[in-house]
């Protein structure tokens, strides 16, 4: 298999007329669009599955994706969505990145791996960042002493795994910022340590974030009726 560089985060929303079909038919859905996943890894790819039901308006599946190149990332979620459940599923939101090495980390700690090494955590939270353009006027020497505070702070909570994409070119944000944790209070701790540094001041964008909740994609079909 190629590298796996690109990543997306892909907001799915249920429509709500699906829910009334006969429990035959709302199966059947299900049955299709679980074959259809469990083929998505064909295409060179990879997908882990949350659910946001309920927690997130107009998310009710949160694919957190991975492949060597767009046109797979495109074709997989093509199949997904003429398969099923998914002729009921539309796009709400989609965040694409690139993995690459950071220009202020040289040496990556366990908590700044790939998006997809090791076991998975309870909970995903996946937003879009954007920078202002004061900041990428700033020599390096400046931008990296403000990202060593940013840093250091993140690696006071080792119950949270951060994993970034660049999308510059690729979409409408700088980054995809990814956080894996079990922990959703050490979680938010961090979140406000944060925006309480020098860092804080240079961002323009960090919303929606998205959060979901790692289940098997049968187990997802389940909590949507369509089993």
């Amino acid at each position: 298999m190629s590298e796996l560089v690109y990543v997306q985060a892909l907001g799915l929303a249920l429509e709500p007329a699906s829910r009334r079909r006969t429990d035959v038919e709302r199966h059947q859905d299900g049955c299709d669009f679980k074959a259809a996943y469990g083929q998505v890894g064909e295409r060179g790819g990879r997908t882990l599955s949350y659910s946001s039901i309920g927690l997130e308006a107009g998310v009710d599946i949160l694919l957190w994706r991975m492949a060597p190149s767009l046109d797979v990332l495109e074709e997989s979620v093509a199949a997904l969505l003429r398969s099923g459940l998914g002729r009921w599923l539309s796009v709400s939101h989609s965040l694409v990145g690139r993995i690459g090495p950071s220009q202020y980390v040289r040496k990556p700690t366990d908590q700044e791996q790939s998006p997809f090494a090791g076991e998975r955590s309870r909970y995903l939270i996946v937003y879009p960042f954007t920078k202002s353009t004061d900041w990428y006027l700033l020599a390096k020497e400046a931008r990296q002493g403000v990202m060593n505070e940013h840093m250091h702070i993140g690696h006071d909570y080792p119950t949270v795994r951060q994993a970034l994409a660049y999308s510059f070119g690729l979409d409408g944000q700088d980054f995809v910022v990814a956080y894996e944790t079990d922990d959703l209070v050490a979680f938010g701790d961090l979140v406000r340590a944060l925006r309480a540094t020098e860092s804080r001041r240079s961002t323009v964008n960090d919303t929606p974030i998205l959060l979901g909740i790692h289940r098997p994609i049968d187990e997802i079909l389940g909590l949507l009726g369509a089993v």
